[in-house]
């Protein structure tokens, strides 16, 4: 199963026998509550799920949005309708982040059939889709979370990746160089850890870049081919564009796993070492 669709295979699928479940992942980073924009207009039948709080943990020492508790996450899931035979689809507004981490949630807890709206709800209203007021009330799934899905790194691992094979640094490059940080607690980046930032993965549309064109920015950046590949891994500011790095990564064949402390764990520890300029170490 590929890992995104396009608005017309949406619409094709919704009308066909197995329509998928819908989650809608609207959010912004530091930004309001989205759930008033789904409730002004969303795909029909889709049901809302917030980051902040069903996406991810309290925020704390594990960084700014740690991984929620599987059994936690797994009622948030049964709640929205999610069953382990049928296929789900997530969709943001468009950036992709969102919708990226309840990607990588469902497929590390074991879901086999979730995909990525391309594009998101801005892609499938430019493509004439409808969108509903209603109120969505689905029937209680049966998802029950079984993590290990995908690679998940902790600090230690992400530091012997990055010495060992390829970390990638999803962040924008004034984040990774150091100089800028407007969020954690010191800029710069994990030592021997690539500058690849997530918004290059993308067009000025929001959808992913072709599978042929993505596979050769990621090998531009040291991720080896088939038969000679270093394991890969990816962080970001907190484990959300991270998530869409992954996502990418898996578009254009290739397995890597997340940190999903990511640099708001690493950085809030000053035992840490931090490497500042444009080069990895």
């Amino acid at each position: 199963m590929t890992a995104i669709l396009s608005a017309s295979e949406l619409t094709s699928e919704l009308a066909g026998p197995r329509p998928p479940v819908l989650l809608d992942v609207r959010w912004q980073l530091g930004g309001p509550d989205q759930r008033p924009a789904y409730e002004a207009g969303h795909i029909p039948g889709a049901v809302y799920v917030d980051l902040d709080r069903e996406l991810a943990g309290p925020a704390g020492s594990g960084g700014r949005h740690p991984l929620p508790e599987p059994e936690a996450f797994g009622a948030v899931m049964r709640r929205a309708g999610v069953s382990a035979g049928a296929p789900v689809v997530v969709y943001d507004g468009g950036l992709g982040w969102a919708a990226a981490r309840a990607w990588w949630l469902l497929r590390w807890t074991g879901h086999a059939e979730v995909r990525v709206l391309d594009g998101g709800l801005a892609a499938w209203t430019a493509a004439g889709g409808e969108v509903s007021t209603d109120e969505v009330s689905p029937a209680e799934g049966d998802f029950k979370p079984t993590p290990g899905g995908l690679g998940l790194l902790d600090a230690d691992g992400a530091a012997a990746l990055a010495r060992e094979g390829v970390l990638l640094d999803a962040r924008a490059g004034e984040r990774y160089r150091g100089e800028v940080e407007p969020i954690d607690r010191v800029g710069g980046h994990i030592p021997g850890a690539v500058s690849a930032p997530t918004t290059e993965n993308v067009g000025a549309d929001g959808r992913f870049l072709p599978a042929a064109e993505l596979r050769a920015r990621f090998a531009g950046l040291g991720v080896t081919g088939e038969g000679d590949r270093r394991p890969v891994g990816v962080y970001c500011g907190s484990g959300v564009s991270g998530a869409h790095e992954v996502l990418a990564l898996e578009v254009a064949g290739v397995a890597a796993a997340l940190y999903a402390g990511s640099w708001s764990h690493w950085s809030s520890d000053p035992r840490r070492p931090v490497a500042t300029g444009p080069l990895p170490q």
